[in-house]
């Protein structure tokens, strides 16, 4: 099993959009995939149709290796399966402080499912925390989307600095360039300063800007599925392969 995480300290660079079209890429190239929806907004489960499980707490989620398993839901899609958000999810770091080793709990919680799924893939909220670093120490690939703009620029420099000052293994950042309009000089310039800051640690897949993915709230369902033949579907199946490859 491998565990993929979509993760950005910056919010609004079109993560859940990346998290939910990878899922359903994974998932029609014949892997069994998990996603699963660790904001407590719960945007993921929003667009797989998925209501929040509201008897997985904090604590269930951590320590009760059968509330995990039962909180699961099938989505409309062969071979995809959702671990849905709830609100109780953002008292996820106050839970853990009180625990020992938290940055190894998530890994734990999710051995539970280890056997059932060929990936799982984390739709993490946006923030440094003790959750954060779960994620970091759980996954082996983080793919970190990055709008090519100075801000989202200084954020992408910030998560590195937090990898070097924590000994992290930054060799698990991939960063993807989100949104991405390529009439704009900046965003070009931006890109190109970037790849040579930090060669090797961008994915060459681009996801580009498209009213076909910012649509995806009122299809509720993954681009990939409502427009497979669309720019933005054929995008994330080239994400997909990139990914898996890693």
């Amino acid at each position: 099993m491998k565990i993929i995480a979509c993760y950005s300290n910056k919010g609004g660079v079109g993560k859940t959009a990346t998290s939910v079209n990878l899922a359903h890429a994974l998932a029609t190239s014949g892997r069994r995939t998990l996603l699963c929806d660790l904001d407590p907004q719960g945007a993921s489960s929003f667009y797989f149709r998925v209501k929040p499980s509201r008897k997985l707490s904090e604590a269930r989620f951590f320590d009760g290796d059968d509330k995990l398993t039962e909180a699961i839901r099938a989505s409309d899609y062969e071979d995809l399966d959702i671990l849905p958000a709830n609100m109780a999810f953002r008292n996820f770091d106050v839970f853990l402080s009180q625990m020992k080793q938290p940055q190894s709990r998530l890994k734990k919680a999710l051995a539970a499912v280890r056997a059932d799924y060929d990936v799982i893939l984390l739709d993490c909220p946006p923030s440094i925390s003790l959750l954060s670093e779960a994620v970091f120490r759980a996954a082996e690939v983080i793919v970190v989307p990055v709008i090519p703009t100075t801000l989202s620029q200084r954020t992408y420099q910030q998560l590195l600095a937090f990898f070097a000052e924590n000994d992290l293994a930054a060799d698990k950042l991939h960063g993807l360039f989100s949104m991405v309009q390529g009439s704009k000089k900046l965003h070009s310039e931006t890109m190109q300063a970037l790849r040579e800051e930090h060669p090797g640690r961008f994915l060459a897949t681009q996801i580009a800007f498209a009213s076909d993915v910012e649509r995806m709230g009122l299809a509720r369902a993954p681009v990939g599925a409502t427009l497979p033949n669309s720019a933005a579907a054929r995008a994330y199946r080239a994400l997909c392969a990139e990914v898996v490859a890693l």
